[in-house]
């Protein structure tokens, strides 16, 4: 198993970019101008990865949390590289509860986003983010929509899959098996 990755340190421009993003919000939230705010929430979503826990921090310190929640669901809607990109900088920086909500708000993707996530995740060395993922969506889609994420990577997807059905239950897993033999990725 790969080490954890270390704490990144904060990329330039992330905090003064974060500090600009909750100066114009309190603005907007203080003229109840809140669809401009949404505006502004969802172009931070689109930021780069690594500069989302700046973003956060500053959020909480001003008391602004709903928004953090507003943006967490903005990012959970991006690209799914993006998107696991996202929940790997969370947890990176230490933001585990953040990270495991924007994974469980994405599970509502296709099987083929969630596939490419957990392979991005795991390209990053983020296993215990990819297994969440995986684990998050075993648990509210049927076996047949989970079978589907292995057809992505047959070889890597499988036994990542069966472990978080494994993880959820031993119904899960016993399901899961059965509708991978029905796809025909696993001999009867």
């Amino acid at each position: 198993s790969r080490g954890r990755p270390a704490a990144p340190t904060v990329p330039e421009g992330a905090r003064r970019a974060a500090r600009e993003t909750v100066a114009a919000l309190g603005r907007l939230r203080a003229q109840g101008r809140s669809g401009e705010a949404h505006a502004v929430l969802c172009e931070a979503a689109t930021r780069p990865a690594p500069w989302l826990p700046v973003l956060a921090a500053e959020l909480h310190r001003a008391g602004l949390g709903a928004d953090w929640a507003t943006l967490l669901w903005e990012t959970a809607s991006q690209p799914a590289s993006r998107f696991a990109a996202a929940a790997g900088a969370l947890a990176a920086a230490g933001r585990t509860e953040d990270s495991g909500q924007l994974l469980r708000q994405g599970v509502a993707r296709p099987a083929e986003d969630i596939a490419a996530a957990v392979l991005a995740l795991e390209d990053e060395g983020r296993d215990p983010e990819a297994q969440a993922l995986l684990a998050a969506f075993v648990q509210v889609h049927t076996p047949e929509d989970s079978a589907r994420i292995a057809e992505r990577d047959p070889r890597r997807l499988i036994p990542q899959l069966l472990g978080a059905a494994r993880a959820v239950s031993a119904a899960h897993e016993r399901d899961l098996v059965h509708a991978l033999r029905v796809a025909g990725h696993l001999g009867a």
